[in-house]
């Protein structure tokens, strides 16, 4: 039977549209007089934020634009100076970004009222979560258990920050616990840990809109931006796709119907 639910941060329980991370990585490449587009900036979502620049310096079109500028290729010292401009700009800003996404505190009222323990993983540094946790708190979310990628040997897609989550929530085996998550990062972490998987679409940074957007996108186009979205997640192996955070506990009895029969993640 599920006995934990492990979120995600920013794009799952708070920051609506994963905006912080997004807004900062725009600007430090900017400021190297690279632009990269928003979708290039928001496809490593999840993973530790060094490894995101390396991942966005990695891509064909990014590193054609380092050559061309700098004339080589982008190299570790390029990750480091980046790097070290993100990080206070991040520190700097994400306290503004830690207000709960609608749906996420009544949900984890029900689940903690149906006695299942609130976990957490986050591709923020354990610098950047001290102020994430101190102002989610102050708005109501506060989950019994944050694990930070410093914590671990390493980051996503690595289903370390699961393992520690499992052993501090006292969950056994890991097919008992749900990780839920707004990015392909999340969706290779919870697969990795052999954990049900669940992708959330609104909210989220692979959808990549603002709640004021979603209300004002033609219902049809909506759709069909989701349904990219959800094929995505599906395609990188989530067992369940949702749409909104407040869905989540509507899966539990599917859940732990298939554990009653045998079924594994």
């Amino acid at each position: 039977m599920i006995q934990a639910v492990v979120f995600d941060w920013a794009g799952t329980m708070v920051d609506y549209g994963c905006f912080a991370p997004l807004n900062v990585f725009m600007e430090v490449f900017r400021r190297k007089e690279i632009a990269i587009t928003i979708e290039e900036a928001r496809a490593p979502m999840g993973l530790l934020k060094r490894d995101h620049i390396r991942e966005i310096l990695r891509m064909e079109r990014v590193a054609g634009l380092w050559l061309a500028r700098y004339g080589q290729l982008p190299q570790e010292m390029d990750i480091d100076e980046l790097y070290a401009d993100f990080e206070p700009m991040m520190l700097a800003v994400v306290h503004e970004y830690a207000e709960p996404i609608p749906g996420s505190l009544a949900l984890v009222d029900r689940l903690r009222q149906a006695g299942i323990r609130i976990g957490s993983t986050t591709g923020y540094t354990a610098e950047m979560m001290a102020i994430v946790t101190v102002e989610a708190k102050k708005r109501g979310y506060a989950p019994d258990h944050v694990v930070t990628p410093n914590d671990v040997p390493a980051g996503r897609p690595y289903p370390w920050m699961m393992y520690e989550n499992a052993a501090a929530l006292n969950v056994y085996p890991t097919y008992n616990m749900i990780k839920v998550g707004d990015t392909v990062s999340d969706i290779q972490e919870g697969v990795n840990a052999r954990a049900w998987t669940v992708g959330v679409i609104q909210g989220g940074s692979e959808l990549g809109m603002s709640e004021e957007e979603v209300a004002a996108c033609d219902p049809e186009q909506l759709l069909m931006r989701m349904a990219a979205v959800a094929e995505t997640f599906r395609a990188h192996g989530a067992h369940y796709v949702i749409d909104t955070i407040g869905e989540l506990d509507t899966l539990l009895p599917l859940i732990n119907e298939r554990l009653l029969k045998g079924d594994r993640p």
